[in-house]
């Protein structure tokens, strides 16, 4: 009996051994960006790729599929061969915002996609000109209540994140803003800059170099804790709004029906990747903030999201088609 079992253990062992041979990811992979190159999620994806490659010992290149949101790529990696060697590394608009402001869309998060890892957090904040009357966020709304012709807040862009962010700020404040928005975040700069709006909305990165050059002010930040860009700030909820706080994020993701293996192998690269010190200072001066994670946590966070998301788009009336 003792020999049996002892050969059943080895018998085990070697088909073990054999499965995750076939497991292992043998060709090059590409990671999917739906935004041109030089942008932040490009870069990302970059220097994820760079260190993936050591771990999976296979080439990781790039694949910029610009365009429609993100949208273009979302629907490549949809329609790829599940087998490990393609995955995605997407904002928190693909999975989560675009469908709750489109009626139709080219995928389905929920059944087109695997979850494979968080990748970081962002944060958005709320700057106003440098001359402005109020030095913090208690007093702009004040200022607001006071000023309602005038009280307004800009964004990159409709139905972008950070417009949504506004909304959330409004409902938080008891205030009707007038949403503003613009065809990117350098033209809200400038408009900001220029007293063409008074307030705006955007990802703590883009609104950095104003704020360093003394052209405008950054009264609070959108995440559960303060920015590691901008410690000195408080959040929306330490300035005295509670309940108002949001970040996006960057995720991979692959197509479904990818092997768990595989899934697992990448996962597995991915989050040593994010530990490394090298990487995790680049991504911070990006204004990124580290995360990793399993699987699991990440398709956790996206329900979450898409339940914190869904009844502040509602409250914005908002539509994309």
């Amino acid at each position: 009996m003792r020999k049996m079992m002892t050969r059943l253990a080895m018998l085990a062992a070697a088909l073990l051994l054999a499965t995750s041979a076939q497991a292992q990811i043998d060709k090059p992979v590409r990671i999917l960006v739906g935004f041109p190159a030089g942008g932040s999620g490009d870069i990302a994806a970059r220097l994820l790729g760079e260190r993936l490659a050591g771990e999976l010992k296979q080439p990781v290149v790039v694949e910029n599929r610009p365009g429609a949101g993100g949208r273009i790529a979302a629907e490549a990696l949809k329609n790829a061969v599940p087998d490990g060697s393609t995955i995605m590394l997407a904002p928190i608009v693909v999975p989560v915002l675009a469908p709750l402001v489109f009626s139709k869309l080219p995928y389905n998060p929920g059944t087109d996609f695997m979850p494979v890892i968080h990748v970081v957090n962002f944060q958005f904040g709320l700057s106003i000109n440098a001359g402005h009357p109020a030095r913090n966020l208690g007093e702009l709304l004040a200022w607001f209540k006071a000023n309602p012709t005038q009280a307004n807040f800009g964004s990159p862009a409709p139905g972008s994140l950070p417009h949504f962010f506004g909304v959330m700020i409004a409902t938080g404040a008891g205030l009707d803003l007038v949403h503003v928005p613009f065809s990117g975040g350098a033209p809200l700069m400038n408009a900001l800059v220029g007293n063409q709006v008074s307030s705006g909305i955007d990802t703590v990165a883009d609104q950095i170099e104003m704020f360093r050059g003394g052209k405008t002010r950054i009264l609070a930040t959108s995440g559960a804790a303060r920015s590691p860009l901008l410690p000195e700030v408080p959040t929306f909820a330490e300035a005295g709004l509670k309940g108002v706080e949001g970040t996006g994020w960057f995720a991979v993701f692959a197509p479904a029906k990818t092997p768990a293996a595989a899934i697992e192998q990448i996962n597995a690269g991915l989050n040593k990747a994010l530990k490394t010190p090298e990487l995790r200072e680049r991504f911070i001066k990006l204004g990124f903030e580290p995360t990793g994670g399993t699987p699991a946590e990440l398709a956790a966070i996206m329900k979450r999201d898409t339940e914190r998301w869904s009844p502040v788009v509602k409250a914005s009336g908002f539509r994309a088609d």
